[in-house]
């Protein structure tokens, strides 16, 4: 049976369905039909109508992909004035994030999938694959929401024109440009803001800046300060080391030579300085100092006149470097023989270079029309771990060096206005290498789509694909002793790849004049059941085995361990295996109401997922979650005030070896407003749980914020 909150939210989008069936207009609706005369103020587009890439690499609205395709706006993250993109995520459905408070880094989670590159991340087109091992995320990114300008995201079976490892899908974001602060009457102009709030967070500065030549080239420069200290719970307990300041620079330039030439670079460079105490009462105390950088060059011809050309060809290169400065002596045995000493060092670096190009051919054959799309990508990996405590840093992420290469050919074919059919194939290839241990492998992974139509406005879409994720270097390379309590992580350089077999289904609603003349009504319900075979995870192996306890385990506790030594433990060798199958399933709603006067949103997940062969639940797989808001307009729409309600079901259905990780039920209440003073001048408010709950998302491993205040103003300077 549904979870009580599911029931109603797919009871909402049936009565939504019946709704807009009975009196809706549908968007493009043919000639002749009748249509509702335009007395109102327009509705506001909804975040389902911008354009999205990720579902097939060509362009077109969230709504009409066929997949679970969602984009988040600028306009969004204004509203919320996040300091991470968990605090935007959480409104998109199959989405979460997993995060370490004391680190400002994220891990996405969709469907149940996550870590190691199921999910792949998109910074301007570039791949982000850093990863350390801990007892957190293993694949996380660092990326400011203030340098964000949209974020595009399709969930589940992307992988054949996103590179290999997509099994989980693809989030693609787009840092700011000149778009995002000059409209296209303005020739330069600077936009200065500024932010302060409550319960750490302190200040924020962002000035962003861009200049026009002509239609020939544009310029955009952009520079945020964030400084946040350390927050309090929904208890008033003070969560040690959850602050981190934040200096980042991004560059963009965009070169049109001629008509339907253009030659784009970007650079992104970010700084973190943070403090960790880490969670896994060690002792160990560090000062992190992270640098993340981004660099891409691209080039892009298409014009309408050329319709067999549309060539797109990206290069990039990302280093993620985290230096790690132990602050404070270390207890003997804990890290390395003796104990690390402050001012010791571990640095953790991944390069990663990559390249993608295509072309979409657009013709027609008889009564069928084509987007041919072709195209191919590389991405090389190389980790470099140093460690100058003599500790376990490089042998739990280990130095290696991993290339990803694939080609991929997908046909979008439409016939009439009423049936899509979408055919892709993909060619996987991987090596691996590190210290004496070499992997490689290879497959071909199909996909279909098809699309059906059957009244305008309404779309039903099944889709079949499968993925292919290699193994990543620390999943086959990991060798050492875990300091406590001890056992050993053994390395497998036999691992097989992941083989994701994805069946999913869907509809699309897309709808205007629903109640009154110029509103507007978007939805998107999805099913999916996802199999993956030779599915990952880290599993105990071999018999048990009695190794003398470390120190800082109580006496009390000692006492009580059976064996021949005063004091032992018993343990069993660990090591990533491939199980059998993991089995993933679920239903996701999105849907959006915006009668210009106002705005209803609303998202709802559910997803399940199991080792087929014990039955055991996936430890991956977030609770059930339900989000809406509701926004009112006043003041002609400068004055936007809203509320946003978060319910989260308890996560307790675990194996019983991490029963610790089971969360309790919550909701969230989040209040917010944004005023537009005039053309220049912008304010937005936030109050985040505003009934200073006190709760901890699912497998993060601190208490989330209490309530939490934010404001910032926004000061526009610009010449036309």
């Amino acid at each position: 049976m549904l979870p009580p909150s599911l029931r109603v939210a797919l009871a909402l989008g049936t009565s939504l369905v019946s709704l807009t069936a009975a009196r809706a207009q549908p968007v493009g609706a043919q000639p002749g039909l009748p249509q509702a005369a335009s007395t109102a103020t327009p509705a506001e587009e909804v975040s389902l109508d911008t354009l999205s890439v990720t579902a097939t690499k060509t362009e077109g609205a969230a709504i009409d992909a066929l997949a679970g395709s969602s984009v988040v706006t600028r306009e969004q993250i204004d509203r919320l004035q996040p300091s991470r993109l968990s605090e935007v995520l959480r409104d998109v459905p199959g989405v979460t994030t997993q995060e370490n408070p004391n680190d400002p880094a994220q891990a996405i989670n969709i469907r149940g999938l996550q870590d190691f590159g199921r999910v792949n991340v998109l910074i301007d087109g570039a791949r982000q694959d850093f990863q350390t091992s801990g007892h957190s995320a293993n694949g996380v990114f660092y990326l400011d929401p203030e340098l964000v300008g949209g974020i595009d995201i399709t969930r589940g079976p992307t992988a054949t024109i996103y590179g290999s490892g997509a099994i989980g899908g693809v989030v693609a974001f787009r840092t700011r440009s000149i778009d995002d602060i000059l409209t296209p009457d303005e020739t330069a102009g600077v936009v200065q803001k500024q932010g302060f709030g409550t319960n750490g967070q302190r200040f924020l500065n962002s000035t962003a800046l861009g200049a026009r030549i002509g239609t020939a080239a544009d310029v955009f420069g952009q520079f945020v300060f964030r400084n946040n200290g350390a927050y309090r719970d929904g208890l008033g307990t003070l969560v040690r080391d959850t602050g981190n300041e934040l200096t980042s620079g991004l560059t963009k330039i965009n070169i049109r030579p001629a008509d339907g030439h253009e030659i784009s670079g970007t650079a992104l460079l970010q700084r973190f300085d943070f403090a960790n105490a880490g969670t896994s009462n060690t002792g160990a105390r560090f000062a992190n100092a992270v640098q993340a950088d981004t660099y891409t060059l691209g080039y892009r011809f298409a014009r309408p006149d050329v319709p067999l050309v549309d060539v797109s060809i990206r290069g990039y290169y990302t280093t993620t470097q985290n230096d790690l400065t132990f602050l404070q002596d270390s207890p003997s045995g804990v890290y390395g023989t003796l104990g690390a000493r402050a001012g010791n060092r571990i640095t953790y670096d991944l390069e990663t270079a990559g390249f993608d190009v295509h072309n979409t051919a657009r013709f027609d054959t008889w009564a069928l029309s084509h987007a041919l799309t072709v195209g191919g990508d590389y991405v090389g990996n190389h980790v470099r771990t140093t460690d100058q405590a003599g500790g376990f840093g490089a042998a739990f992420t280990p130095s290696g060096e991993r290339s990803l290469a694939g080609a991929f050919v997908q046909d979008e074919i439409r016939y009439a206005s009423w049936l899509r059919v979408i055919g892709a194939l993909r060619y996987d290839h991987y090596d691996l290498s590190g210290g004496v241990y070499r992997s490689s492998g290879d497959r071909v992974s199909p996909k279909i789509t098809v699309g059906v139509s059957p009244l305008p406005g309404l779309e039903f879409y099944g889709t079949y694909a499968e993925g292919y994720r290699a193994p990543s270097i620390t999943e086959t390379l990991v060798q050492g002793i875990h300091p406590f309590p001890a056992f050993n992580i053994r390395p497998n350089p036999a691992l097989r790849p992941e083989t994701a077999h994805t069946v999913e289904g869907g509809v699309n609603l897309k709808y205007n004049g629903v109640l009154m003349a110029g509103d507007v009504f978007r939805a998107k319900l999805n099913v999916f059941h996802n199999m993956v075979d030779d599915f990952i995870g880290i599993q105990s192996v071999g018999p048990s085995y009695f190794v003398p306890a470390i120190a800082g385990i109580p006496a009390s506790i000692c006492a009580r361990i059976p064996g021949r030594f005063p004091c032992v433990i018993p343990v069993r060798d660990f090591q990533y295996l491939n199980i059998a199958q993991a089995e993933l399933d679920g239903v996701e709603l999105e849907g959006a109401y915006d009668w210009g006067g106002g705005f209803v949103t609303l998202a709802a997940t559910h997803t399940d997922g199991r080792d087929r062969a014990t039955g055991e639940t996936l430890i991956s797989v977030p609770p059930n979650r339900l989000s809406t808001t509701l926004g009112l307009r006043f003041l002609g729409g400068d004055l936007t005030v809203a509320s946003r309600l978060t319910f989260v079901e308890a996560r307790t259905d675990l194996p019983t070896d991490t029963t610790i990780l089971a969360t309790k039920a919550y909701g969230l209440v989040d209040l917010f407003a944004s005023y537009i003073v005039n053309d220049r001048v912008r304010a937005d408010f936030i109050v985040q749980n505003v009934f200073d709950k006190r709760y901890t998302q699912y497998l993060n491993a601190l208490p989330n914020p209490g309530l939490t205040a934010k404001a910032a103003i926004s000061i526009k300077f610009a010449t036309r």
